[in-house]
């Protein structure tokens, strides 16, 4: 597989294969590569690939950081992960994403990082680096999806009676009026994939919608904080997290397919730049980020994350977000769980105005302005 050619990338920002990474030979994008310079880790999310960080290399390239993203395992030109649906799940489990981080700033010369920057479902691999390697990631940055803390593990329970079950939300979700269903648990499935591969529209078109629905050019993305973890407060969120139930996500973002002139008047999201995304994921299909939704949803990183019951995230950290993005608030409590309990160090919280989900994208210039007033503050 050879890298992303040059005339794709912006000036300052190239590509290369690092070989033999934890059976990977993993596709890096980076800016700013020199001795002495510290590193800055940066971690993607869903459907994403290291590509939704151009807009934010050069910017810490520039401030003297050397700006490493990797397509993460099961993404882009990465390779040597298998995308059968029924191949061995544990190679997507945290701890082992965990090492193909530490392998990636090994292969480039850093046995540390100032900072490790997720967004998304990176922003959740991000956490984890943070939690469990405090020495080697200096700082912490969240973009998009809040860190609520560590899976609790049952406490003075001996000679008590079993906690009552919790309410099946699967069943109470689908037992409303308009019944639905929770997008993680959908991406989990093995038609996910080839619904989203071979969408009727196209991956293209299927990509551009998806975008379009998430970020702040969708005007119904007025984002709030939801009471609690029942059906009918999740159903209030749009159907790219909560679906109809008898719906795919193809189907599901095609009706809000944005009109070629928003598309031609689209300035975060070019067409172009849309197309390297589209061209990668024509290639690969979405077996390989979906395989993240599975872990999560089988409980996998769930016992993973029990192993550091009572850990907090005790270094310098901020969260950085659109104020458009249902992401902040799509597990409830976990944002001001994050910032009373689970990160004690947690500096600022930043929704930002006009972006969506795609924070990083949407608004370039006011992000790299946080991330780095962050970097130098702390």
């Amino acid at each position: 597989m050879e890298p992303l050619p040059a005339s794709v990338l912006p000036a300052g920002v190239s590509a290369r294969i690092l070989p033999g990474i934890n059976g990977l030979d993993i596709h890096v994008l980076e800016a700013g590569a020199g001795k002495g310079r510290p590193a800055v880790l940066l971690l993607h999310g869903f459907p994403e690939l290291a590509y939704s960080w151009r807009k934010v290399l050069p910017a810490l390239a520039a401030a003297g950081y050397h700006a490493i993203a990797p397509d993460q395992r099961g993404y882009g030109r990465t390779t040597g992960w298998s995308k059968d649906f029924d191949a061995d799940l544990s190679s997507f489990r945290f701890l082992n994403l965990l090492r193909d981080s530490i392998g990636v700033l090994y292969a480039l010369g850093h046995r540390t990082a100032e900072a490790v920057v997720g967004h998304d479902f990176g922003a959740a691999v991000a956490s984890f680096l943070a939690l469990v390697r405090p020495d080697m990631f200096k700082r912490m940055v969240l973009m998009s999806a809040p860190f609520g803390g560590v899976s609790s593990v049952p406490f003075d329970t001996a000679g008590k009676p079993p906690a009552p079950k919790a309410p099946d939300i699967h069943a109470a979700l689908a037992a409303l009026p308009r019944p639905r269903k929770h997008y993680q648990w959908y991406q989990s499935t093995r038609e996910a994939n080839e619904n989203q591969w071979h969408a009727k529209q196209g991956v293209h078109d299927f990509m551009r919608a998806y975008y379009h629905y998430k970020s702040a050019d969708w005007k119904g993305n007025k984002p709030y904080e939801l009471k609690g973890w029942i059906a009918e407060e999740l159903a209030k969120m749009p159907t790219y997290y909560i679906m109809d139930l008898a719906e795919g996500m193809a189907e599901t973002v095609a009706k809000e397919m944005p009109s070629p002139a928003e598309i031609a008047a689209n300035a975060w999201m070019t067409d172009d730049e849309m197309r390297v995304y589209s061209t990668e994921y024509e290639r690969n299909g979405f077996q390989g980020g979906l395989n993240w939704y599975r872990v999560r949803t089988s409980g996998l990183v769930g016992r993973e994350y029990e192993a550091f019951a009572g850990r907090t995230i005790d270094q310098p950290s901020t969260f950085i977000s659109g104020k458009s993005d249902w992401g902040n608030y799509q597990t409830p409590g976990a944002l001001e769980r994050m910032q009373k309990s689970a990160c004690t160090n947690m500096k600022q919280i930043h929704l930002v105005d006009g972006a969506g989900h795609w924070v990083q994208q949407e608004q370039a210039d006011e992000v790299n302005r946080l991330l780095l007033q962050f970097l130098k503050s702390t």
